[in-house]
């Protein structure tokens, strides 16, 4: 049994270049990324990066039913605990490093296959959202519940969300409902849709093609191959539940105020089970994450890709003072009573103060510890 945190095959193509298969291997934990993932990816991307005998990089998972659920939260919850309300060396770290490696996926110059099978959520959506190509399957299962946990959508979310049509980064951050591959191809956050089957049948024609030095074509040489496939199968795409709601989370988002669009979507009925999913959850959810979920959507709109990172790691490492995020993970992880003893009873009693705060630089640009390739 191999216990390494990533395994990785060299798959030789016929000129003699190689595919690189970076596997993530906790399949107990639904591959949940954690600390060993993210030291074992980082250099590893950087050496294959440098090698022009690799071509390009498929990561994937062990088992069927996740690509990647989430982050290793507990380490962060026993971090918290130790000593609340101060902030944690070890939070800091962690979120650094998380958003670093997701960075590097985002300006990666070779190709990055993700292959986006099951569950993809938090901080797995962090890897799957940057790739050159983002393969969805027929039991991809995409959200960000950071509002079940009193945090925010991060991993890049400041960015990808502000990237969707029609204000859906806002009703993806305040519901965590769960995409599936046609919805992630509507919102923007999928390329393609292959079965879980084809994955091999992938690997195996990205060995038989002739790869160049030239990145943008080796690009191109991918995408034919997952577009060869994906004809095939493109019809056993299951139908999406964004696009059979709409018209009601349209109604729902185009509310002047955060407080009407959540009392419209609270107001929903129960008769169809995803709504109802998506409503229950932000109904459970934490009223601060909402209030967060919104400033930080404003403000993204203005910033690069790299800034965006850089604000989600003061928002990370200030979420780790305030208690919030503690709970939530205690409530769903812990303890899982449930039960999370939120601050605010609803986004109307946030204190303004708390939101300003949380966005006012804690560091110095030229000081900040989140250090990206090509700045």
């Amino acid at each position: 049994m191999n216990t390494e945190a990533v395994i990785y095959n060299a798959h030789e193509t016929g000129d003699g270049h190689y595919i690189i298969q970076a596997t993530l291997n906790s399949e107990k934990s639904l591959n949940a990324l954690n600390q060993a993932m993210i030291d074992s990816l980082l250099p590893a991307l950087e050496r294959f990066e440098k090698d022009e005998t690799v071509v390009a990089i498929v990561l994937d998972s062990m088992g069927n039913k996740a690509f990647c659920a989430g982050g290793d939260i507990v380490e962060l919850y026993k971090a918290m605990k130790d000593q609340p309300g101060e902030r944690q060396p070890f939070v800091q770290e962690f979120f650094v490093n998380e958003y670093t490696l997701d960075y590097a996926i985002h300006t990666y110059s070779k190709p990055i296959v993700v292959w986006g099978n099951g569950y993809v959520m938090g901080g797995g959506l962090g890897l799957f959202a940057g790739a050159s190509h983002r393969i969805v399957t027929e039991s991809s299962r995409v959200a960000m519940p950071e509002i079940s946990i009193g945090l925010y959508p991060d991993v890049g979310g400041t960015y990808f969300l502000n990237q969707m049509p029609g204000n859906l980064g806002l009703f993806l951050g305040l519901t965590a409902a769960q995409m599936n591959a046609a919805d992630c191809l509507q919102v923007k956050l999928a390329d393609h849709f292959l079965l879980h089957e084809q994955k091999m049948q992938l690997i195996e024609a990205l060995t038989q093609q002739s790869w160049t030095i030239d990145k943008d074509v080796n690009r191109q040489l991918v995408s034919h191959c997952v577009m060869s496939l994906e004809k095939t199968v493109y019809e056993q795409m299951p139908q999406g539940n964004i696009a059979a709601h709409q018209a009601v989370i349209d109604d729902a988002v185009s509310q002047p105020t955060l407080s009407q669009v959540m009392s419209t979507i609270a107001g929903w009925g129960d008769e169809d089970s995803w709504l109802k999913r998506a409503k229950r959850s932000m109904v459970n959810g934490s009223p601060l994450s909402a209030r967060i979920l919104e400033r930080q959507l404003e403000v993204g709109k203005s910033l690069t890709l790299a800034q965006c990172f850089k604000l989600e790691l003061q928002l990370s490492v200030l979420s780790g003072e305030l208690g919030e995020f503690a709970e939530g993970i205690r409530a769903l992880l812990i303890d899982k009573d449930n039960q999370p003893a939120w601050k605010y009873s609803d986004v109307d009693s946030v204190d303004d103060a708390v939101i300003d705060n949380l966005f006012n630089p804690i560091w110095d640009e030229n000081a900040h510890p989140l250090k990206l390739k090509g700045e």
